[in-house]
């Protein structure tokens, strides 16, 4: 027998009250993989408690790392005696942050076995910008059913990455940290999570100049120590919750929402009608949202699109699409990065939703429009949160299965929404 949790949810009901996000899924993973570079303890506070962050420390204990909990947030990760090169092929899986341990590993252990990584279906997720650069710091690399990576010495170069990709550019800096001479990325990421990366590493030692910038220089050094680093809040859950906000009507404070990241977001959601203040560090969605399309110089249907930081968010558009259904006007979403991502728009044509898929990249989406109450399935962990969050503007009762997605990214999510007066539970199904 196997247990499946759905949501339950009746929408119509506006949130109201405050909420504090959790720290940021996205930079929690990279610096538990930043753990295998010392053998000296690394101490990391405001880690968020969901299932990816729990395989990515499976992978680590069973590499032989020791992990600690002093409390729900807390990690406290030793990797002095580590045993093996090969990752649990099960485990990698599970979870696409895994090919983050191949870069520390090659570093510290000068060779690793990476089974091919999991995680969400939303197109084709190139990984190639990771042995690029691995390749040009000297490893050699073998591919058949899995990589296999190794590299007596790693050497400082000047190295163009062919993309700015986020995992690509965490890979390629924790191999380089511990190579002989300097390196130079270029085109490198610098998401706040990428920032959050280099920050962590220049406490253990490490010598990174350029930190938030698409140029990085890193000197390497011979070895690193330990060190302590609280994770920042997760602002594609801020931008979520901000959503939820607007689409029902409510009146919500989030805490600790780092509002210096939300520059784009509020730029895109101000092409919607809907605004919020800064408060110090946190954030207030008033009621009273205009929720009306602002068109283009000349009255051009407005376009919404992602792009690398700091444009907007991939991650976001999943919620930014939900968001268009309710504000009066058209637009169009051009989501540029994953072939697969817009599929769940069916889900909310099902729901009333008015929206033209163009093509694998493009929708558009003619608002306003009154959802009604719909069985739905999560295809993935953004697309699953904006399910939630159409749910709850719709008229009637809502059913989502497959939550384990949404578990995936969002910590105790049917709680908070509880505390914001959201009428939904988790249930289960047993099934044969």
């Amino acid at each position: 027998m196997t247990t499946e949790q759905f949501f339950v949810i009746q929408g119509g009901r506006p949130l109201n009250g405050s909420v504090t996000p959790s720290g940021n899924k996205n930079a929690a993973l990279p610096l538990l993989a930043a753990s295998l570079l010392t053998d000296e303890p690394i101490i990391l506070h405001n880690v968020p408690n969901i299932r990816d962050v729990r395989t990515m420390l499976k992978l680590l204990a069973d590499l032989g790392v020791e992990i600690s909990e002093p409390d729900r947030h807390t990690r406290i990760l030793k990797a002095a005696n580590l045993h093996k090169t090969q990752l649990d092929p099960d485990l990698c899986r599970d979870i696409r942050a895994s090919i983050l341990l191949a870069g520390p590993m090659l570093a510290r252990l000068k060779s690793v076995e990476l089974p091919p990584p999991g995680g969400d279906i939303i197109g084709r997720r190139r990984v190639d910008t990771h042995f690029l650069a691995f390749g040009q710091l000297g490893a050699e690399i073998q591919i058949d059913h899995q990589f296999r990576l190794s590299a007596d010495r790693l050497l400082g170069k000047d190295i163009l990455l062919d993309e700015a990709s986020v995992t690509g550019t965490e890979n390629a800096i924790m191999a380089a940290v511990l190579a002989e001479g300097t390196t130079i990325f270029r085109n490198a990421a610098s998401e706040p999570h990428v920032q959050d990366l280099c920050h962590l590493l220049n406490l253990m030692g490490a010598c990174i100049e350029g930190v938030g910038s698409n140029t990085l220089t890193i000197h390497g050094v011979s070895s690193l120590h330990g060190a302590e680093y609280t994770i920042g809040p997760d602002y594609i859950e801020i931008g979520s919750y901000i959503g939820l906000a607007a689409i029902t009507g409510g009146e919500v404070t989030i805490h600790n929402a780092a509002p210096q990241h939300l520059g784009m977001i509020r730029l895109v959601l101000d092409r919607l009608g809907v605004q919020f203040d800064v408060q110090g560090d946190d954030i207030f969605i008033p009621s009273d949202q205009a929720f009306k399309v602002v068109p283009d110089i000349g009255g051009a249907i407005p376009k919404i699109d992602d792009a690398p930081w700091p444009a907007f968010p991939a991650d976001m558009m999943s919620t930014i699409i939900v968001m268009a259904t309710q504000a009066e006007g058209l637009v169009l979403v051009h989501e540029k990065m994953f072939e697969s991502r817009l599929y769940f728009v069916d889900k909310l044509i099902g729901m009333g939703a008015r929206i033209v898929l163009c093509d694998p990249h493009r929708c558009i989406v003619q608002g306003r429009s009154q959802l009604h109450g719909e069985r739905l399935e999560s295809p993935d962990i953004r697309a699953g949160m904006a399910l939630v969050s159409a749910a709850l503007c719709a008229q009637g009762q809502s059913i989502i299965r497959n939550v384990a997605q949404i578990d995936r990214g969002y910590e105790q999510i049917e709680e908070k929404l509880q505390a914001l007066g959201a009428d939904i539970i988790r249930d289960k199904n047993n099934k044969a």
